[in-house]
């Protein structure tokens, strides 16, 4: 087992679905097969236009050959691994290259950093990491003033690898996934109802919408931005209860069983669609959506 980089564009030409399947050729085949069972951080490079650079975690749970592309493989994503970061990472910062193992001796770019598939070390994924996790609140609850869970403190201090796999697992979270996905998802929708387009900040500065699971996390829903919705209390109870819906368009689905269908539609967006995240990558994916038609929607 060890840690790896894999590279992902949001615009690729592979059958990629980064929370589910990473597809790619028989030449990298030694390399994922080396991460089975292991971590790996995304990375999409830096020509791409609005890069996120490292953007995600995942855990690669088996290797299999593709049986729709001769030549080629599939890297299955163990369900419930998958992670945005709440802070994208970029390729480098102040102090340099984020993921030192690109460097030759002589501490310039080598070709490794063209690699599609990489190792990364235990250091450049503890950097990349840390970043990435890095909300600016504490991930996670205080025990009291002197203790930090898990390797988390409020200064965002870095793994220690030297007990370095059970402080792994801290990214199983469910307390740690929340939080990031909550801060990934009410980013893209700045903070607004995607249903109701209301925008509501409490005395204390915090937004009052929920980030919702589209398809929930109880059936395999991945903490993925394209499988939430930032929803205030009211949608988020309606949405969750299949009383609304949306379709692949984004259309705002009403149910017949709504016993005020008048006062739903004086509740939800005038145009009747739901509020989309500016990026075409952040915004509901059609598979998310059919999921939630056909198990919780009530026609």
């Amino acid at each position: 087992m060890g840690f790896g980089v894999f590279i992902h564009r949001s615009d690729s030409i592979y059958d990629d679905s980064p929370a589910e399947r990473y597809q790619f050729p028989r030449p990298y085949l030694g390399r994922v097969e080396a991460c089975v069972g292991d971590w790996i951080i995304y990375y999409e490079p830096r020509k791409v236009a609005e890069t996120r650079g490292y953007f995600a975690i995942a855990r690669v749970e088996r290797v299999v050959p593709d049986p729709t592309a001769p030549g080629m493989y599939l890297a299955l994503i163990e369900p419930g691994s998958y992670l945005d970061f709440a802070s994208p990472v970029p390729f480098t910062d102040a102090d340099g290259v984020v993921e030192r193992g690109v460097l030759n001796a002589h501490g310039r770019m080598s070709g490794r950093a063209q690699a599609a598939v990489r190792p990364l070390s235990p250091e450049d994924f503890n950097r990349i990491v840390t970043l990435g996790l890095n909300d600016s609140e504490p991930l996670l609850p205080r025990v009291d003033a002197g203790a930090s869970l898990l390797g988390f403190d409020e200064e965002q201090a870095p793994f220690v690898f030297e007990q370095p796999r059970e402080r792994v697992d801290t990214l199983s979270s469910r307390i740690v996934r929340d939080r990031i996905f909550r801060r990934v998802v009410l980013r893209a929708y700045d903070e607004r109802c995607a249903i109701s387009g209301l925008k509501l900040i409490n005395g204390g500065g915090r937004a009052e919408v929920a980030a919702a699971h589209i398809r929930p996390v109880e059936a395999n829903g991945p903490d993925i931005v394209s499988n939430g919705l930032a929803l205030s209390g009211t949608a988020h109870w309606m949405f969750d209860r299949g009383l609304i819906s949306l379709s692949d368009d984004l259309d705002i689905l009403i149910s017949r069983q709504t016993n005020d269908p008048d006062g739903v539609r004086a509740f939800i967006n005038k145009d009747g669609r739901a509020i989309a995240p500016r990026r075409l990558i952040e915004r509901p994916h059609p598979h998310f959506l059919r999921w939630h038609r056909e198990h919780c929607f009530k026609p």
